[in-house]
């Protein structure tokens, strides 16, 4: 099988299985995204999503993070891996905002990664869901599906896996099979014991032809 078949069947599973895929972060406006985003870092989207509404009670846009402190906004936080760092991030993030974008996220990725806690794995989340961007963000979910799947080759980094999958997926689907890989990476093909008995990609899945 060619890599590009392995893309196409992929590509069918999905859409006729999982015709509507989506993030799981909890937000109503593009600012709330990238505020959960930069949260969920090492960080279940679960445990966000229950942090979330109390922080956006307090700070409902981007001006009350700007004119508040990292140290108002840990409490807020405190339950999320490393709260110290993510709330300097979100303060400091908040001020370039203003500062530099009038407020208002800019749709470039360049542009995006010079805001304080924003790496490219966040900034190609923001592309892809607010802005419909073909850019695939590869968090360890995506990371490891590619590599198992075989929809990606010898990848060393999360930037090599991400060249090579929106180098094989129309730019249209890449928004949508960003989610597709994450969720199944998330409660199928998971990390330590993948749930291949469950899973519907084992016709072109490289792992499971070789430990089955």
């Amino acid at each position: 099988m060619t890599k590009k078949e392995r893309f196409e069947k992929l590509i069918a599973y999905f859409q006729e299985n999982q015709p509507v895929a989506e993030t799981e972060l909890d937000y109503t406006n593009p600012f709330e995204l990238l505020v959960a985003v930069i949260l969920s870092a090492q960080c279940t989207d679960k445990r966000v999503n229950i942090l979330t509404p109390d922080l956006f009670r307090r700070f409902p846009s981007v001006h009350e993070f700007a004119n508040s402190t990292p140290e108002e906004v840990f409490e807020y936080i405190r339950s999320c891996t490393y709260p110290n760092n993510k709330a300097k991030h979100l303060v400091g993030m908040a001020k370039m905002l203003i500062k530099d974008f009038n407020g208002v996220i800019p749709d470039n990725i360049n542009l995006m990664q010079k805001l304080p806690g924003v790496g490219r794995k966040t900034a190609n989340v923001i592309a892809s869901v607010v802005f419909n961007q073909p850019a695939l963000a590869v968090d360890t979910h995506v990371f490891r599906v590619a590599e198992r799947i075989g929809l990606s080759t010898n990848a060393k980094t999360p930037l090599e896996t991400e060249k090579q999958l929106v180098s094989y997926f129309p730019d249209e689907i890449i928004p949508i099979a960003h989610h597709w890989l994450i969720l199944h990476g998330r409660y199928t093909c998971i990390a330590r014991t993948p749930k291949c008995h469950k899973c519907g990609l084992t016709d072109i899945c490289k792992y499971f032809s070789e430990t089955h």
